[in-house]
């Protein structure tokens, strides 16, 4: 598989001689990112998707991933290490909220070093891709409680998060969808039904994977006014908020999707799961849509940056 070497005269000119972008973060108020800053962002990330990332790729589309009989997903070999160094380099965390442990730089910039990431292994990149999706609508949408428990893990990426839509018998088609949530007495909700096609809804990556997951109460309206949002963890968190006992959450498939072996699309078993409401009851479109407008500019870096890899390989 050919190698792939980060356009980086390309995105220097893109960045500082079309967009000046050194000006346009001073005129929002952010001098400490700077072309020094920046430089230091470019070359870093470059060495990583280069010697990191890349060399993932060919195992990935090779190999693939493997689900257990047990529903345990294991990723291709060297997914884990590659991830591990992404987390204690302090990738995952670059754009995330200061405040929950991030380093809050501008999104801009967090999608040059995607998209570095997306062309060195998309299947690889994938897995923390939603993550940051699901920090969003935490910071947003979410409780204070829930910020404290769950954002400074997604936030490095020591845990990822999931979006949990799509369901076998409805596609796009949200008002359809049949996955309840059960009010209990301690505030809390148990969630039960299949979801299709989840971005690394199961994998070994993190020690815990967080999930926002589309559903309706037993009293909600008819149609996609009905529909809120959970989270559901995969393992529940102890008393010192570290994972431990299992959540009903199971995946019992994985599709088979051309081009990105090594990624985990699954189809996710929710089994009275416990989960807690984000938002308003009947919001979840509104949390949901914070969530996919993110995940679509995200859909769209991941094109271009297929075409660089395609071009470096033709």
């Amino acid at each position: 598989m050919p190698a792939y070497k980060v356009p980086l005269r390309e995105l220097r000119y893109v960045l500082h001689e079309v967009l000046d972008a050194p000006a346009h973060y001073r005129a929002l108020g952010r001098d400490d990112v700077n072309a020094e800053l920046i430089e230091g962002v470019l070359e870093g990330a470059a060495r990583f998707a280069e010697d990191v990332v890349a060399p993932t790729n060919e195992p990935g589309d090779r190999i693939g991933v493997r689900r257990e009989a047990d529903g345990r997903v294991i990723t291709p070999p060297g997914f884990k290490e590659a991830y591990r160094q992404y987390v204690d380099d302090g990738w995952g965390s670059l754009c995330g909220p200061v405040e929950s442990g991030g380093q809050g730089l501008p999104e801009s910039l967090g999608g040059v070093v995607g998209e570095m990431f997306v062309s060195a292994n998309m299947s690889w990149k994938l897995y923390s891709g939603l993550t940051d999706s699901a920090v969003l609508c935490l910071d947003k949408r979410g409780t204070d409680e829930m910020r404290r428990l769950y954002l400074p893990k997604l936030v490095s990426g020591e845990w990822s998060g999931t979006m949990v839509l799509t369901e076998p018998h409805a596609g796009t088609d949200l008002g359809l969808m049949r996955t309840r949530a059960e009010p209990q007495a301690d505030g809390s909700y148990r969630v039960t039904g299949t979801k299709i096609f989840i971005t690394s809804g199961e994998h070994d990556l993190t020690s815990n994977i967080i999930h926002m997951v589309l559903a309706k109460l037993p009293d909600a309206p008819a149609g996609s006014r009905g529909i809120s949002m959970f989270l559901v963890p995969k393992l529940l968190l102890d008393a010192d908020g570290n994972p431990g006992e299992a959540n009903g959450v199971r995946c019992s498939g994985v599709e088979h999707k051309l081009g990105i072996h090594g990624s985990a699309t699954c189809v996710m078993d929710f089994e009275g799961s416990k989960g807690w409401l984000i938002g308003e009851v009947n919001g979840g479109l509104r949390n949901m849509f914070t969530m996919m407008n993110h995940a679509r500019l995200w859909v769209g870096l991941q094109g271009l940056a297929q075409c660089e890899r395609g071009f470096q390989a033709s």
